[in-house]
């Protein structure tokens, strides 16, 4: 059993610090003016509505998707990666009078890049977008509809990260899915999570980005450095299942854990990320689901029961968003390209490469992480399972104040599955998490209490 001690460092002192050469080479590679010419490639396909020209290669959903996915195949060719897989996955939605009129193909672009560790290639680390557009009326698929912010914007993001990923080598799979019919329902991520989990998929992490282009808001505001990181408390999956939710939620409820869900745990992982690598933009951590009266593609990943997060500028001007392009009263309306600042996208696609390669670089969590109550005592002791992973180095246990969002003290306590912190499990919150040998560090796994 080892004793630990109060340190005030989110990255322990002793054990092994993350590599910055391969995060630092990734990040250097994504530039500002692809961004640009990427999205206004997109722009220029007139409109992206989920029920718009599918023939055309000049206009309308279909040319959009034929477009990315033949990205990520040159992306793939150009890196010399024969292992790339991009493939149109199609979904046939039946019209519902609503928001879908007619029986719709809804069709995501998924290029997964393969993770080359056996030990790990079968983790799933997802980034998303809808690459679907719409103007004032949600049926309306004939009007232009630029969809610049949303969601042109995360969708040469998940662009920018596939040109970089494709040159870093990754122990687990990454996927990259720009979807569609968001704009109708959310149907295509709802689609593949759905399927995903009925097929036993192990997804560890989603990163939806949605409107992340613009850094400015009405009345002058600004929020040139931040992202806003959305992730759900109490797990919506747990919510849904019949006859479990009442004793799950009293377990959350028995461990204050209302703020440590899988998903929370990424916003803070995300966090720490862009802390470790001093990025230009840095994770506002929003605890909500999503925003008021809206929706987005990380909520059917949350509905299937894996950890997923949406990322959004802080400032939203709806005079920009689902707005027919117009002018009045000499302001104009629509979701150009004129509003987004490619530097800003650029910076979000670093964020979102740097998390992704720390995700999928680092071990598993821990597993069956547990607090141990089965005495009064004045310590604490956690006890997990080892992480399958044949690189894991060791194991920290983090910490934080009951009344603190983010982990705020650590301690290295080499590789072992047990240690003991001279502090009381009553005034604080623990976790664990692993590291490996280039010092990439898991999520953390926050701990149930146990007996044993």
């Amino acid at each position: 059993m080892i004793q630990a001690t109060l340190v005030a460092l989110v990255l322990s002192a002793t054990a092994i610090e993350p590599p910055e050469e391969v995060v630092g080479e990734a990040l250097a590679s994504i530039e500002a003016q692809q961004v640009m010419t990427d999205l206004n490639t997109l722009v220029d396909f007139g409109t992206r509505h989920t029920m718009s020209e599918t023939l055309s290669d000049e206009r309308g959903i279909g040319a959009a998707r034929r477009w990315l996915a033949g990205e990520f195949e040159r992306y793939a060719a150009e890196a010399g990666r024969d292992d790339v897989v991009v493939e149109l996955e199609s979904h046939l939605v039946e019209a519902d009078g609503r928001r879908i009129t007619e029986d719709t193909e809804v069709v995501n672009v998924v290029c997964t890049v393969p993770g080359s560790d056996p030990d790990a290639a079968s983790r799933h680390y997802y980034i998303v977008a809808h690459y679907d557009s719409r103007v004032s009326g949600a049926l309306d698929a004939e009007s232009d509809s630029p969809g610049a912010n949303d969601d042109g914007s995360g969708t040469v993001v998940c662009l920018a990260v596939a040109r970089a990923l494709m040159h870093v080598r990754l122990d687990a799979t990454v996927v990259i899915m720009p979807v569609a019919g968001e704009e109708q329902g959310l149907y295509g991520s709802r689609r593949h999570a759905g399927i995903a989990r009925d097929m036993g998929k192990d997804i560890r992490a989603v990163l939806s980005n949605d409107t992340v282009g613009d850094p400015t808001g009405p009345g002058g505001r600004e929020a040139r450095s931040e992202i806003r990181v959305f992730s759900e408390g109490i797990p919506t999956a747990i919510l849904a299942e019949q006859g479990r939710a009442p004793n799950a939620i009293r377990m959350i409820r028995s461990l204050s854990a209302e703020s440590d869900s899988s998903s929370r745990q990424l916003a803070r992982y995300l966090k720490e990320v862009g802390d470790i690598h001093d990025l230009p933009v840095k994770p506002r951590l929003i605890y909500r689901p999503d925003r008021f009266l809206r929706g987005g593609d990380h909520t059917g990943f949350n509905e299937a029961g894996f950890a997923a997060v949406r990322l959004t500028e802080v400032y939203e001007n709806y005079d920009q968003q689902h707005q027919d392009v117009r002018t009045e009263d000499g302001k104009q309306f629509g979701d150009l390209i004129e509003f987004v600042d490619g530097e800003y996208i650029a910076d979000v696609a670093r964020l979102n490469t740097a998390g992704l390669i720390h995700l999928a670089n680092a071990p598993s969590e821990p597993g069956n992480a547990r607090m141990i109550v089965a005495e009064l005592t004045n310590d604490t002791t956690l006890r997990w399972q080892a992480s399958p992973e044949s690189d894991v180095a060791g194991y920290e246990i983090v910490w934080r104040e009951t009344t603190s969002p983010y982990w705020q003290h650590s301690q290295d306590v080499g590789n072992t599955t047990e240690a003991t912190i001279d502090l009381s499990k009553d005034n604080w919150f623990f976790g664990v998490r692993s590291y490996d040998v280039d010092g990439y560090r898991s999520p953390v796994a926050f701990p149930i209490a146990a007996r044993e």
